[in-house]
């Protein structure tokens, strides 16, 4: 059965750090990402990975937030820093699967983090 297991999230200070991690037992992963949701909002994609090492970052993020994916045990991290209030929300994992020419999208279970003083 595929899974994907999420660790980390919580409670930081504005300006604090926190540090996700998503383990994913499913193979031919060739992107993994982080998304998150905030009350009222639409999911949004945060930052994302390749099998290569190419990464993405949306604006909000860039130079705040890093990703980093060990291949070999697929697992994916986001480390958070200079965190703000604006950060809050459901945060989510999800692995891209490539099977020949079709692609299938696997998500975690969503983990909370809050930022506030």
């Amino acid at each position: 059965q595929v899974q994907l297991v999420e660790s980390g999230g919580g409670l930081a200070q504005p300006g604090g750090s926190l540090r996700l991690s998503c383990a994913a037992s499913i193979k031919s992963v060739y992107v993994m990402a982080w998304y998150r949701q905030a009350p009222g909002k639409q999911r949004e994609l945060v930052a994302s990975i390749t099998t290569a090492g190419r990464t993405y970052y949306d604006d909000s993020v860039k130079g705040r937030f890093t990703t980093s994916r060990d291949s070999l045990s697929n697992t994916v991290v986001l480390q958070m820093d200079s965190l703000k209030p604006e950060d809050t929300a459901v945060y989510y994992c999800k692995a891209v699967q490539a099977m020949g020419q079709y692609e299938y999208d696997y998500w975690g279970q969503g983990t909370q983090v809050t930022v506030s003083s």
